[in-house]
C-alpha cells in the first residue's frame, strides 16, 4: 500500500474501536481518513458489500482490484502490519506477543461490558450518550429529529444490556471489577508507561479504546476514574496521539522483567473473563442461545456469543503455536492467576 493514500474507514467518537483504531493510526503515522456516518449506509453509497455484522469501525481495502469492508480490529491491526513497515505494535517476542493478545482480547471482549454497562444503566449516563451520540453524527441535526434520534437510540441500547449481563444483579459485580481494574492499572502505571514496556503495543490500544469512552464520554466511569486511577486519566490523554513517541526495540520488556503489577491486571482477566469465556463456549458448543454461570461469586446470566467462543480457540490457537520455552516463561507469569483454567495444550 502507498503511504500517501489515506486508509479509509467510517466510524465516531461515541466507539470504543473507532478511537482504538484511530490512536492506533495516528500512533503508526499511517494516512488516515474517518467518514461520520452509519456504516451499513455508506457502505451502501460506495455499492460495497456490507461485513456481516457490520459496526464501527469499519475499514475499506483494496482487495484485488475490488474494495471490500471489514470490521474486526484485531486482524485489521495484523493486515496493518503486513502492508506497512515500521512503528509495529506487536511484540518481536513471541512469548510477550501472547501476553498482548492476551490484553487486546480482554479488553475488546471483557472491558467493553464496562463501558456498554455504565453508558446504559444509569438515567444520567444513558441520557448523556442519548443527547450525544446523535450529534457525533451531525452536529446541525434538527431539534425535532435529534429528539428523535435521542428517544430512538436510549430505548434500543438500554434494551440490549441484557446481552452483555448488565442488569441490577450484576450491577455491583461489574462496579467491582472496573474499580479493581483501574487499581490494576495505577499500579502497573506507576512502574512503566504502558502494559508491556515503554513502547505502546496492540493490547494498549484495546485498553485506550474502551477507556476513552470511561473517562472521556460516560459520567458515571469517569468520575471513579479519577478517584480511583488519576494515572490512568492522563494515560488515556496521553494514548489519543502518541505520533511523537519514537520506540526501539530495547523499550519492550521482557516476561521475566515485567514489574508485579502486570500480574494484578492478568489475575483480572482470570477472575472475570475466563470464566465467563468458558461458560460462553460451553453455551455454543451445546447450542444454547443463553447462558448463566457464577462470576466473581455473583450469578451471572447473559446471551450467548459465536464470535467469543472464537476468540477463545483463537487463543489457545496462539497458546499451542508458542515454543516449549516459550510457554514456559508464559505459564510462570500467569500462574495463579485463572487465566490458566481457559488455556489448553493438545
Amino acid at each position: 500500500m502507498k503511504y500517501d493514500e489515506p486508509i479509509r474507514l467510517v466510524g465516531g467518537t461515541g466507539s470504543p474501536y473507532t478511537q482504538k483504531m484511530v490512536a492506533l493510526l495516528r500512533y503508526r503515522r499511517l494516512p488516515y481518513a474517518v467518514n461520520r456516518g452509519i456504516p451499513a449506509e455508506v457502505c451502501a453509497a460506495m455499492g460495497v458489500e456490507p461485513p456481516k455484522p457490520i459496526f464501527e469501525p469499519t475499514f475499506f481495502f483494496e482487495d484485488a482490484g475490488d474494495t471490500q469492508a471489514h470490521c474486526d480490529s484485531t486482524p485489521i491491526i495484523r493486515r496493518l502490519e503486513d502492508s506497512y513497515a515500521g512503528r509495529s505494535v506487536l511484540p518481536g517476542d513471541p512469548a510477550l506477543a501472547f501476553i498482548d493478545y492476551l490484553i487486546e482480547d480482554f479488553a475488546d471482549e471483557w472491558c467493553t461490558k464496562y463501558m456498554f454497562h455504565y453508558r446504559w444503566h444509569a438515567k444520567l449516563d444513558a441520557g448523556n450518550a442519548g443527547t450525544l451520540l446523535p450529534l457525533s453524527i451531525d452536529v446541525s441535526m434538527p431539534k425535532d429529529t435529534h429528539a428523535e434520534f435521542k428517544r430512538w437510540v436510549e430505548d434500543r441500547q438500554i434494551s440490549r444490556l441484557y446481552v452483555v449481563g448488565s442488569n441490577d444483579t450484576t450491577a455491583t459485580v461489574i462496579d467491582a471489577s472496573y474499580r479493581r481494574f483501574l487499581t490494576a492499572m495505577e499500579n502497573h502505571l506507576g512502574n512503566q508507561k504502558y502494559m508491556l514496556g515503554n513502547r505502546p503495543a496492540a493490547g494498549d490500544f484495546g485498553l485506550f479504546g474502551q477507556l476513552s469512552q470511561l473517562v472521556g464520554f460516560d459520567p458515571t466511569p469517569r468520575e471513579i476514574a479519577h478517584e480511583v486511577s488519576p494515572r490512568t486519566v492522563a494515560w488515556v490523554d496521553l494514548m489519543r496521539d502518541q505520533s511523537g513517541l519514537e520506540p526501539t526495540e530495547h523499550d519492550w520488556v521482557s516476561l521475566a522483567d515485567q514489574p508485579e503489577s502486570l500480574r494484578s491486571l492478568l489475575k483480572e482477566i482470570g477472575r472475570m473473563y475466563a470464566p465467563a469465556q468458558l461458560a460462553n463456549a460451553r453455551a455454543v458448543q451445546a447450542g444454547d442461545k443463553t447462558w448463566a454461570a457464577e462470576i466473581d461469586g455473583a450469578p451471572w446470566a447473559q446471551q450467548t456469543f459465536p464470535y467469543q467462543a472464537k476468540c477463545l480457540r483463537w487463543t489457545n490457537e496462539r497458546y499451542r503455536a508458542l515454543s516449549n520455552a516459550d510457554r514456559v516463561s508464559v505459564d510462570a507469569l500467569i500462574e495463579g492467576t485463572g487465566i490458566e483454567t481457559m488455556l489448553v495444550v493438545k
